[in-house]
């Protein structure tokens, strides 16, 4: 039987201590799987840890002593960052949960000129909170220990800029000090996934459902970002950010 895994940051790390399981926790344990004291659950902090757990009480507060630490080899060795026009319905929603079961390290959600969502101050930030707990839940299931942040949304000019510029948040290097390889997709590109060095760390960039205008593309090769092609035939946008990460994963990585 599956042991359920149940996502919560204030974890503490120390064996034997006693957590009470936040509301979204104590509900999924309590209403929907119904467990009962003495079940085991694991519990993992989002940063890598997690533990086994036994229910010590089950309802609105629900409580469990964590009995062991345990080793989770679930990353990819790769870093890739998913940039992501917003896509519209649950486009967007499935794409997410997939790239993070591909092994995804963080998401920009992107809006660009021909971007079918319109979104702006606590319209976007709610929809931001919303997208981060669908990638928890999606690490919850596939057996993900690091979950991937959501970053705010911003445009596509603004990102780009920032690339130029070395200003903002879009650093040049993974947290562990590796180069990216900033690529996009491009129908008319010649170059192939499988043709990129191995650095092991890429910026992955993916259009709306309409494509990049014209200077919009032309901004991508300013700002860096090699173009590559998926093959003769045109994808939606859920489709290519996900065979991509798949190729990349595939032919860079661990699947």
């Amino acid at each position: 039987m599956r042991i359920p895994r149940i996502y919560d940051s204030k974890m503490q790390t120390q064996l034997g201590s006693e957590l009470q399981l936040d509301e979204s926790g104590a509900n999924h344990v309590s209403k929907v799987l119904r467990l009962k004291t003495g079940d085991l659950i694991r519990v993992f902090d989002g940063r890598g840890h997690e533990f086994e757990a036994s229910l010590v009480q089950v309802g609105k507060k629900t409580v469990v002593t964590l009995s062991h630490e345990l080793t989770n080899n679930s990353e990819s060795p790769l870093w890739v960052e998913l940039l992501q026009v917003i896509s519209r319905g649950d486009r967007m929603d499935f794409t997410l949960q997939k790239a993070v079961e591909l092994g995804v390290s963080k998401i920009i959600p992107l809006t660009s000129e021909r971007c079918g969502v319109k979104l702006d101050g606590e319209r976007a930030a709610k929809k931001i909170e919303s997208y981060q707990k669908l990638v928890i839940s999606a690490c919850e299931q596939c057996g993900r220990a690091v979950v991937p942040q959501v970053a705010p949304l911003q445009s596509l000019d603004s990102l780009l800029q920032e690339l130029q510029t070395g200003s903002g948040n879009t650093p040049t290097t993974t947290p562990d000090g590796r180069e990216f390889i900033n690529i996009t997709l491009d129908p008319r590109a010649t170059h192939k996934l499988t043709s990129l060095p191995p650095t092991k760390a890429y910026r992955l960039l993916i259009g709306p459902e309409g494509g990049f205008s014209a200077d919009e593309v032309q901004q991508t090769l300013a700002a860096g970002f090699t173009g590559v092609t998926l093959g003769p035939r045109i994808l939606r946008t859920e489709t290519t950010a996900l065979v991509t990460l798949s190729i990349l994963g595939s032919h860079f990585g661990d699947l």
